[in-house]
């Protein structure tokens, strides 16, 4: 079983930083791929897939409209994943979502199944604004 938090959502103007924290609970963290998804407020069956990483970070995808501006890293060390948001644009604004998968993952393909992930986080808002 694995418990996930999100932390560091916030206001913050065009342009501007965020940094994303998501703290897991249980052992064996390494073993878990870890993805980030968004979901626009009033939009809850659209989710958009915004990046994930192996759990020996070997490997790390991104979803299109973020590729160049955010950055996900993790720390196995401090049981932790990191999604650094960069040249935030409104479009930016949703809420984040960690999530985990006991196996991990090979291909983008299989990075971006959400259906796939076994735990997830509740969430933390972003709001970009204009």
């Amino acid at each position: 079983q694995v418990h996930l938090v999100e932390s560091g959502g916030n206001l913050v103007q065009t342009g501007g930083s965020l940094r994303l924290s998501c703290a897991a609970s249980g052992r064996t963290f390494s073993g878990y791929g870890m993805a980030w998804f968004r979901q626009t407020p009033g939009m809850e069956r659209d989710w958009e897939f915004v990046g994930a990483i192996r759990g020996d970070g070997s490997s790390i995808y991104y979803g299109d409209s973020v590729r160049g501006r955010f950055t996900i890293s993790r720390d196995n060390g401090k049981n932790t994943m990191y999604l650094q948001l960069n040249s935030l644009e409104p479009g930016d604004s949703a809420v984040y979502y960690c999530a985990a998968r006991s196996s991990d993952f090979h291909t983008i393909t299989e990075a971006r199944l959400q259906r796939r992930y076994d735990y997830w986080g509740l969430g933390t808002e972003v709001t970009v604004s204009s």
